[in-house]
């Protein structure tokens, strides 16, 4: 008995109720999708339309608080808390610590939805709003690509993030969801109410992920389609995912900082060579203004997006797009959160909103810019290159019939997919390091099996989205699992809040202490100097009688 209690120990750690009820969870949805995709699909749909019917202003609503929230934090005297020790340094470079940030967030729908959003936009104009592939629709999709790729994302990660390295770091208390609202449930975090809230992250969290891993796949499968005699089709799929998996298997088994923090900076290297050809040898001059246009009209309709509803018509652009998206975010911030939150010890609350809300916002602009602008330049003002026409057949299609429009178009083409590949593979190694602290107890490290397991689970989720559904059913299923995790990062905003404030009280009160000290101090210093000088001159110093009586020799 002790040599199998000792076996489960080295392979899974210290697991509890929160791994069992979440794996059979997982587990039994993969199981019910693989053998009744159908019937999966037909549930989801169904829910969907309820969940959007019914509460979709309240992903509009909460999202865009999120955004104000996250924004007073870093402006505010709450900017100066540390997360750790108050001379705590950070444990990485400036530049690694954004490389994995950026990596872990959006690396994959970035590369996925580039070109794509921008040219749907252009074909089907967003809420009606002008003609079908014209400069006027093209103006607008951009707004939306910035919009939805801009603060409200990010803001969604920040909050998690925050929540879960201020109770690491500043507490030393574990690194889990729940320990975030101790301020909130007090010691009920340890029983019943905690680990209904740990499970229901590990849920979403699994989900979230699986949805950037599907993209992935239809991503490279579109690319290898488009290269070799290759299908584009869900056998093709299935074979990507499962060698995804196993690249970022061999990535888990090693250590964060080598395996993740190499293969994140090797990630920014690509993009930022793929990024800079299609600047060079695309419209350049057209790039950068349609981002300094678009930047502008950004932020002048910002508080207008935010708020878009469309309750007067029955379409569901708002549900396919906006909702989509902040959904998804949702659904991935308990795993980017957490993944940020891990990587960023030491950093100070102002220098974590920076670093995690307003530089990865300016370098996804920059993305969008340059290959959605290019792809619409080409469509406008190069004849008939086929980029809407591709991507209204088959969305992510359009990043390679744009790479077509440049030189070397084969190298891009490549290059791409191995970029697709390397933001996979960081993406899910990223997540089942998470999944694995979340299952056991919020350790740091845990152990490679149950990291190896979380991985699998996540490509068989993947695999089974796909099957029901394929792009739509990613989609509904992560507007599904975002939503009672939205309602949780209320509380967990709240609780953030009063956390932090009891954190400033506690300093004021500590300085005002030592102020008072150091008054008293002084007071009585004063008070001593003053009663020396009250006693020299009540009783003056006796001469030097030698010197005084002494006469002069005769």
């Amino acid at each position: 008995m002790e040599l199998l209690l000792g076996l489960r120990t080295k392979l899974f750690g210290d697991v509890g109720t929160v791994f069992i009820v979440s794996l059979a969870i997982v587990t039994g949805f993969v199981a019910t999708a693989a053998v009744a995709p159908e019937d999966v699909e037909r549930i989801a749909a169904v829910v969907l339309d309820a969940t959007a019917t019914r509460f979709g202003w309240i992903y509009l609503l909460v999202t865009t608080g999120f955004v104000i929230f996250t924004l007073f934090l870093a402006a505010s005297r709450f900017g100066k808390i540390r997360l750790g020790p108050a001379d705590e340094e950070p444990e990485f470079s400036f530049a690694s610590w954004l490389a994995m940030i950026f990596s872990a967030g959006m690396g994959v729908g970035l590369v996925f939805w580039g070109v794509a959003e921008p040219m749907m936009h252009f074909n089907e104009p967003p809420l009606d709003i002008g003609t079908p592939r014209t400069a006027e629709t093209a103006q607008v999709g951009m707004r939306y690509a910035f919009f939805h790729w801009g603060f409200h994302q990010w803001a969604n990660f920040s909050v998690v993030g925050l929540a879960i390295a201020y109770v690491r770091f500043r507490h030393s208390s574990r690194g889990l969801i729940s320990e975030t609202l101790r301020p909130l449930l007090g010691d009920r975090v340890d029983r019943g109410w905690g680990k209904i809230i740990d499970i229901l992250t590990v849920v979403s969290t699994v989900f979230g992920v699986a949805t950037t891993l599907g993209l992935g796949a239809l991503q490279i499968n579109s690319g290898l389609a488009k290269m070799t005699p290759i299908t584009y089709g869900f056998t093709s799929q299935f074979a990507i995912i499962g060698a995804l998996g196993l690249m970022y298997m061999a990535s888990a088994m090693t250590p964060l900082d080598k395996g993740i923090r190499h293969l994140s900076n090797a990630n920014m290297i690509l993009a930022a060579v793929i990024l800079l050809a299609v600047i060079a040898f695309g419209p350049t001059s057209f790039i950068f203004g349609v981002m300094t246009q678009t930047l502008g009209e950004y932020l002048g309709h910002l508080v207008e997006m935010s708020l878009v509803t469309s309750p007067y018509s029955d379409e569901g652009w708002v549900e396919q797009w906006t909702m989509f998206y902040w959904a998804w975010g949702l659904s991935w911030a308990p795993f980017v959160g957490s993944f940020i939150a891990r990587i960023s010890r030491g950093r100070t609350v102002r220098e974590f909103v920076v670093g995690v809300m307003i530089v990865p916002v300016a370098l996804s602009m920059l993305w969008f810019s340059g290959f959605g602008g290019s792809a619409i330049y080409f469509e406008l003002f190069g004849g008939d290159p086929g980029i809407a026409d591709a991507v209204a057949r088959e969305a992510p299609a359009g990043l390679f019939a744009l790479l077509e429009q440049l030189p070397w178009s084969d190298g891009l083409a490549v290059a791409a997919i191995a970029l697709v590949c390397m933001f996979v593979v960081t993406s899910a190694d990223s997540a089942t390091f998470v999944l694995g602290m979340f299952t056991s107890k919020g350790v740091l490290n845990p152990t490679r099996f149950l990291r190896g397991l979380w991985g699998t689970l996540q490509l068989l989720m993947a695999a089974v989205l796909l099957l029901s559904g394929g792009l739509y059913g990613l989609q509904t299923v992560s507007i599904i699992a975002a939503f009672p995790f939205m309602i949780l990062m209320i509380l967990i905003a709240i609780s953030l809040y009063k956390d932090f404030a009891f954190d400033i009280a506690q300093e004021n009160e500590t300085n005002r202490v030592l102020r008072e000290r150091v008054e008293m101090l002084l007071l009585r210093e004063a008070e001593r100097e003053e009663a020396r000088q009250i006693a020299e001159e009540t009783h003056p110093t006796a001469p030097d009688t030698e010197e005084e009586t002494s006469s002069p020799p005769a």
